[in-house]
């Protein structure tokens, strides 16, 4: 943890609150406005793929100076896109981890800074709680309690989500997570960065049945995930064939069935051990499309009510930033008074407001 003392602002809170969100986790850029009585009122994103995709993955000095440039700007197009001044602003939140420490840094110190000016709290707020919160941001949100699958390019985790801040992993990944190893199978077969959609558009060429790849740790009781040995076997598959681009197509079709397949079944263990039908997915990979078509015909099947952000918000987005925000200053948690972030930050470390 890195911190530097600051003064607090003001703690006061509101049901109408306005907040200005603040995403520089990694490799994206995103602000929001969100306020508690008129809902989400801009968001604007700045991708860094561009930057990083010669390098096939993310280059963290890279990214911490692409965030110092594009930042202050966002914020003002999100202001004018709302339509709203700075003064209108009644807190302001920022990711403070789990994420890259220099890119954390920017989102940390403008939003401490800008909170400082106008006299209003700054909030860390952790960026795997406003995940799990995204899905609230859509027309028919859920309601605690519910069971989440948390899954992206850095984490992939089963959790009970019992309310603000009260959250019990149920299972995680021992090794790689899932959005990881798509980034590698991507990598392997020669693929763009980021490597999720590009296995995913690719895989759609491929044939459903040329080769079945384990489904790692269903053999088993449990709800821990494991995806490095799946990456292994891509790997085994394209050395031992002939390199082609129909042998890309094949094994990424069969790679993504096995994921598709495991973060499947984990969801229906965890359903049937906590006797609890509300199921929400979050997290980049929970964009993926035959994920989705797989967990609603689950939902058709075992009637389970199913919770999605919209692709947009399964990736990082400023508007989960802003509403996790909101939802801890409006239920009196005071600001946060030192300019704290954190690489690693597991939300079994949270508590409620």
């Amino acid at each position: 943890m890195q911190s530097i003392l600051l003064p607090a602002g003001d703690s006061s809170h509101n049901s109408a609150m306005l907040i200005l969100g603040l995403e520089t986790s990694c490799d994206e850029t995103g602000i929001a406005l969100y306020d508690g009585a008129r809902g989400l009122l801009a968001h604007v994103l700045h991708s860094q793929a561009a930057v990083h995709a010669r390098y096939g993955g993310v280059v963290p000095e890279l990214a911490s100076r692409d965030h110092i440039q594009r930042i202050l700007p966002l914020i003002d197009e999100a202001l004018a896109q709302a339509a709203l001044e700075p003064a209108d602003i009644e807190g302001v939140a920022y990711t403070a981890g789990p994420g890259l420490i220099g890119a954390l840094l920017v989102g940390a110190a403008v939003g401490h800074s800008l909170a400082w000016a106008w006299q209003v709290p700054a909030i860390g707020v952790n960026h795997l709680e406003a995940h799990l919160l995204a899905p609230m941001l859509e027309p028919d949100p859920p309601t605690f309690p519910f069971v989440a699958l948390l899954v992206s390019g850095g984490h992939t985790l089963l959790a009970e989500v019992a309310g603000l801040g009260r959250y019990r992993v149920l299972g995680e990944s021992r090794d790689d997570a899932a959005g990881e190893a798509f980034d590698k199978v991507a990598k392997l077969l020669g693929l763009d960065y980021p490597g999720g959609p590009a296995v995913a558009r690719l895989a759609e060429q491929g044939r459903p049945d040329r080769f079945v790849l384990p489904r790692p740790m269903t053999d088993r009781p449990g709800l821990d995930f494991s995806f490095s040995g799946l990456k292994t076997a891509v790997l085994n598959l394209w050395q031992r064939e002939s390199p082609s681009a129909e042998l890309a197509a094949d094994l990424a079709r069969a790679f993504e069935e096995a994921v598709v397949d495991t973060l499947v079944l984990k969801c229906q263990r965890a359903l049937a051990e906590l006797g609890n039908n509300n199921l929400v997915i979050a997290g980049g990979v929970g964009a993926n499309q035959r994920l989705r078509q797989r967990l609603r015909a689950l939902a058709d099947t075992q009637r389970v009510r199913l919770y999605f952000p919209r692709p947009a918000f399964c990736t990082d987005n400023g508007a989960m930033i802003a509403y996790a925000g909101y939802r801890r200053l409006s239920a009196g948690q005071p600001g946060t008074a030192t300019l704290e972030v954190a690489a690693r930050w597991p939300l079994t470390d949270l508590n409620s407001p």
